[in-house]
C-alpha cells in the first residue's frame, strides 16, 4: 500500500489536552506485539449530544489521559494512521476509568491509495491549533457557532469569546486583525465555510520581541486560518452607530 501526504503535526509537546471537568479516561494504545503506538488520537463523544467532550494524544509509551463529564454515556474512539479504528462504549459514574487498547493494522490494498490524515488538535509552545473540519458539521453559520464545538473554547450569547475560562483580547484573520480585534464583531460575522484552522495564541504580547519577559498569562489571542480559495477576504463595510450603545454594523464578504 502506497501513503501519500501524510501530514502531522510539529512540536506537539502535550500527550494530551482536556478541558471539562469531571472524572478522567486513561490508559496505553499498542499494536498487537503490545508496542506502543505514539501519537494515537483518542476522541470522546457524547452520545447524547453527539459533541466532543474530551480529546487525547497518546505519549511515545502509548499513554493517554482525558477529561470528561461524570454520568454520561460516551463512545470512546482511538485511530492511528494504518490501523483500524477501534471504538468502545463505556457510562461514566463517579471515579476515574481505565482501559488498554489493542489495534489491528488495516488489511493493505493492492490499488494505491492517497491518504491525508492530520491530528484535530496540536499544541506549538503556547500556540493551540485546531483543524476545525474534524469538529464540525456543515450546519455551522458563523465563527461563533464554530468555536462553541471546540474544546475549551466557549461564546456567550453577545459574542464574547473565552478560552479556558480567559477573555479573548484579540481575533486575527492571517495575522491581521480583524475590525481592530474586536472579538464580538468576528464571532457573529466570519462566516463558518471559509474557516480552516483556529489557532489560539496563549500568553499574546503583540510585540514579539517581549514575549516571555513580561506577564501574559491572561492575554489570550485567536487567529483564523483561511481555506485555500476563501482567502480574498473582503470585510465589508463597517459603520458607526451613534446611538447609546455605540454599536458597529459589519457586512464582511467571501469572495
Amino acid at each position: 500500500m502506497k501513503l501519500k501526504h501524510i501530514l502531522l503535526p510539529i512540536g506537539l509537546v502535550w500527550s494530551s489536552i482536556a478541558f471539562s471537568q469531571g472524572i478522567t479516561i486513561s490508559g496505553k494504545v499498542t499494536d498487537s506485539l503490545q508496542n506502543p503506538l505514539d501519537v494515537a488520537n483518542v476522541v470522546a463523544v457524547n452520545k447524547s449530544t453527539q459533541t466532543l467532550d474530551g480529546f487525547g494524544i497518546t505519549n511515545p509509551q502509548g499513554e493517554f489521559k482525558i477529561n470528561v463529564k461524570r454520568n454520561t454515556e460516551y463512545t470512546i474512539k482511538i485511530s492511528y494512521l494504518g490501523f483500524k479504528t477501534k471504538e468502545i462504549q463505556i457510562e461514566t459514574k463517579e471515579k476515574d476509568v481505565f482501559f488498554d487498547v489493542l489495534l489491528t493494522p488495516q488489511p493493505e490494498n493492492l490499488d494505491e491509495v492517497e491518504l491525508v490524515y492530520e491530528i484535530p488538535i496540536t499544541i506549538q509552545g503556547d500556540t493551540i491549533v485546531y483543524n476545525t473540519d474534524s469538529f464540525v458539521s456543515g450546519t455551522e453559520k458563523k465563527l461563533a457557532d464554530v468555536l462553541k464545538k471546540l474544546p475549551g473554547i466557549e461564546v456567550n450569547d453577545d459574542g464574547e469569546i473565552e478560552v479556558e475560562g480567559k477573555a479573548v483580547t484579540k481575533v486575527m484573520v492571517e495575522g491581521d486583525d480583524f475590525f481592530d480585534g474586536d472579538s464580538k464583531l468576528a464571532s457573529k460575522n466570519i462566516s463558518a465555510n471559509a474557516l480552516d484552522k483556529v489557532e489560539v495564541l496563549r500568553n499574546y504580547n503583540e510585540v514579539s520581541q517581549l514575549s516571555g519577559l513580561t506577564n501574559n498569562q491572561d492575554n489570550v489571542a485567536l487567529n483564523i486560518k483561511l481555506k485555500e480559495g476563501k482567502k480574498k477576504f473582503w470585510f465589508g463595510e463597517i459603520t458607526g452607530g451613534l446611538g447609546p450603545d455605540e454599536r458597529y454594523v459589519a457586512h464582511p464578504k467571501l469572495i
